[in-house]
């Protein structure tokens, strides 16, 4: 999978949780005031990397809104909003 950018990220106001976690992504340049961390994890561990993404991202001004499963394939999305 290539690289997120913040052009992509901004486009589709979403970013996976491992481009987070990895420290792949600057959020400074994100334009927006919500984003989707998307989490792609088999078993029960979606939840869990959703979440650490979420911790990771509330230490640069982030708060989490909501977590929820969309689909039937298990993906998890962790609604953020800048403070």
């Amino acid at each position: 999978m290539p690289a997120e950018t913040i052009e992509t990220v901004a486009r589709t106001r979403a970013v996976t949780a491992a481009a987070v976690l990895q420290q792949q992504i600057d959020l400074r340049a994100y334009p927006h005031r919500h984003l989707a961390v998307v989490a792609y994890a088999a078993g029960g561990d979606s939840i869990s990397q959703a979440l650490a993404a979420a911790d990771h991202l509330s230490y640069s001004g982030w708060e989490l809104v909501n977590v929820t499963q969309i689909g039937s394939n298990k993906t998890l999305h962790a609604f953020m909003r800048r403070r």
